[in-house]
């Protein structure tokens, strides 16, 4: 029966020993910092940071897309022209080798379809 009793008081005084650490962790769950537009009103438990109106619908700068197309082309899409060079024979659209030229018209609508595509995109007005 002792073993019993000391592991039952052991157990309580770690019990309460844990029972006063998440209070302190509570009181610090409601802090943090928002952001907030215009007029908002700031929640009580939150430290506010205000910022105008007009930024409110806004992307941050880290996420707005800047530069050219070119520019902002993925690595993958930049190496698929580097697949095709130093290619000759059919379907190569070269004019070393047999049937070279045949791959020509291939190329010229899959550059056309990629052109018209990056003008829709170029078109296409930003969602408000």
């Amino acid at each position: 029966m002792s073993r019993l009793t000391i592991t039952l008081v052991a157990a309580a005084g770690l019990a309460s020993g844990l029972a006063a650490v998440p209070t302190a962790a509570v009181a610090q769950v409601g802090q943090g910092t928002i952001t907030i537009y215009g007029n908002d009103p700031c929640p009580r438990e939150n430290i506010c940071v205000r910022a105008p109106e007009r930024d409110r619908y806004r992307l941050p700068k880290s996420q707005n897309p800047q530069g050219t197309p070119q520019q902002r082309e993925s690595w993958a899409q930049r190496s698929k022209g580097l697949a095709t060079v130093g290619a000759t024979g059919a379907q190569s659209c070269s004019n070393v080798g047999p049937g070279g030229f045949t791959g020509c018209v291939v190329q010229s609508i899959n550059d056309a379809k990629q052109a018209r595509k990056e003008q829709q995109q170029a078109d296409t007005p930003p969602e408000q």
